[in-house]
């Protein structure tokens, strides 16, 4: 049985985790698991903000889990703002024997990084996201990731970004 990979995007929203692990997922088959679809289920389904959070993150680990056992690749798409978050990841792979690869997206310009959180639209159904304000509010809770990653300037060109991962995937 072949082993299954776990992909890891992480970062603050509006920096392209979204866009980069889209395309990822339609150029490899893998499923794609967006915390931000799964929250808005929820919410759709009458639970409130405060109460998606952490439970979304745990519905994403239990659907990931049975796909990498399978030897499937997922792609986790998550803001991962801190290290128990992240270590929900981690833990996922070891206890499902799967390789772990983590990309964080940063987008260094400001002035873009708010250009693109102000003028995005929303491609899931109900769903809402965060304001600048709101993003600067994450930025200042977002914990400094320490571990092995590829962090990926989204600044550049979209095409340069997927070449990169590609090659790091590739390693």
């Amino acid at each position: 049985m072949r082993k299954g990979t776990l992909i890891e995007f992480g970062g603050l929203p509006g920096t392209g985790k979204s866009t980069l692990a889209r395309h990822l997922a339609d150029r490899t088959d893998a499923i794609w698991l967006r915390i931000d679809e799964i929250e808005g289920a929820m919410r759709r389904n009458g639970l409130t903000a405060e109460q998606t959070g952490i439970t979304a993150y745990s519905v994403a680990h239990d659907i990931a889990g049975g796909h990498l056992r399978r030897g499937l690749t997922v792609i986790a798409d998550a803001v991962n703002p801190v290290t128990e978050a992240r270590d929900g990841w981690h833990h996922l792979a070891d206890a499902s024997d799967a390789r772990h690869v983590v990309i964080e997206t940063a987008c260094p310009d400001t002035e873009e990084h708010r250009r693109r959180v102000l003028s995005r639209v929303s491609d899931l159904p109900g769903w809402t996201y965060p304001d600048w304000e709101q993003v600067e509010q994450s930025a200042g809770d977002y914990q400094p990731r320490t571990d092995v990653r590829l962090v990926v300037d989204t600044t550049r060109p979209i095409e340069d970004c997927h070449r990169e991962i590609a090659a790091y995937l590739a390693r």
